[in-house]
């Protein structure tokens, strides 16, 4: 679908040289001597008793693409199959009796395939059988496609969960999700979340081990996703987790303790949002993007910039997202006077610059900062919130 690359190898058993003409279809052969055909010569040679019979009707169209092939055989057994489309083979197995043969490739939308086979009964008279289908047109808008992130090959903190996005919904979550699976080296049991019929999740049930290899297979393919949507193409990444790095916060004290590792490295003081009217959330975040500079405008927070408690900030230096409602950890060398003693920001972090340029150079996207100390808490979808669920109400199918 959409660019897809050409089917793998045909599986094509060839177990008896064929030595004699075939018909086309399951009728029998033919011979010069019938007596049908006004020749003296010697009577017909026996039609071969063997039947073959196809599960995908002989010219259909609109076959749908989730269906597979299967070819059988009475009175007989295969010598050879073959099944093409776009000039490739497609892959398929031989039942171990020779009987039946099915396809292992699933099928790909409005392409035309051509099947031919032929059998062997207890005699040795061959049959042959040819046929071709056409599978259904799928339009993009019935096709999704499979999105990561972490983006392959990152490498990326101990509380990245794994998100698989969709360009185009998929409402029947429980038997896609069936081809969705995330392993790890070493194993660690987790589950999958729906945020979305756009976006689902899975984390470890707690916080990743640290070096931990991560693959993700989304073998949607074909699949599918309800509402008459199918998998556009199977993919797969794979990331690591880096060091363990959490960044606990009191937002009571106005103090950050990291921890490298489970070690406590540096105690830096901030200051979080001025309460009540911008109070900083307490719970589980992770650090969702990185920038060195970047512009903050309270219109983005729904404040007038040109009211009494708007901003309008050019080039926040080391500026790194928690929440996508706003919340940042950043310098922010105006308010030193108040960090460690006074929360007065409009709910992000800041620190002086130093200690934030500090924090962003040891900081990596998919690092954990847990805040305590308000009654605001961080929502499962703020940001990458998937933390602040107990993992028996997170996981909606548990296990590796």
């Amino acid at each position: 679908m959409r660019s897809r690359p050409a089917p793998a190898a045909i599986c094509a058993v060839v177990i008896l040289a064929v030595a004699s003409a075939c018909a086309q279809g399951s009728g029998a052969g033919t011979s010069a001597g019938d007596p049908s055909s006004g020749s003296t010569g010697p009577s017909a040679a026996p039609s071969s008793a063997a039947t073959i019979t196809s599960s995908i009707p002989v010219d259909a169209v609109g076959v749908k693409v989730n269906r597979t092939l299967r070819l059988s055989v009475s009175d007989g057994t295969f010598s050879a199959v073959a099944v093409r489309s776009k000039g490739a083979n497609v892959t398929g197995a031989l039942s171990s009796d020779k009987i039946s043969w099915q396809s292992t490739a699933r099928l790909q939308p409005g392409q035309l395939y051509r099947v031919t086979s032929t059998a062997v009964d207890s005699s040795g008279r061959t049959q042959s059988y040819s046929s071709q289908f056409r599978t259904q047109v799928l339009a993009l808008s019935k096709q999704t496609f499979p999105s990561f992130f972490p983006l392959p090959g990152s490498t990326v903190g101990v509380g990245m969960p794994v998100i698989i996005r969709f360009d185009v919904p998929v409402t029947d979550h429980a038997a896609f999700q069936q081809h969705l699976k995330v392993t790890s080296v070493p194993a660690q049991a987790g589950g999958f979340h729906w945020i979305s019929d756009h976006e689902v999740h899975w984390r470890p049930s707690a916080y990743w081990k640290p070096g931990t290899r991560v693959r993700v297979d989304a073998d949607v393919d074909s699949i599918p996703a309800g509402g008459g949507v199918f998998g556009q193409t199977s993919r797969v990444s794979t990331f690591t987790i880096g060091r363990s790095m959490i960044d606990k916060v009191d937002i009571r004290t106005d103090q950050m303790r990291v921890f490298r590792n489970g070690r406590l490295i540096r105690t830096l003081p901030v200051t979080t949002g001025m309460q009540p009217d911008f109070t900083t959330r307490s719970g589980i975040k992770v650090i969702v993007e990185k920038d060195r500079r970047h512009d903050m405008n309270s219109e983005t927070i729904g404040i007038d910039p040109n009211g009494p408690n708007g901003y309008n900030l050019k080039g926040v230096e080391f500026a790194m997202r928690l929440t996508y409602s706003g919340e940042f950890l950043h310098a922010a060398p105006w308010s030193v006077a108040s960090q460690g003693h006074a929360n007065v920001s409009h709910g992000c972090t800041g620190m002086s610059t130093a200690n934030a340029g500090w924090l962003y150079e040891n900081s990596m996207i998919g690092d954990v900062v847990e805040y305590t100390g308000s009654t605001r808490q961080m929502t499962l979808t703020n940001g990458l919130g998937d933390w602040n669920l107990p993992f028996h109400q997170y996981a909606q199918t548990a296990g590796l």
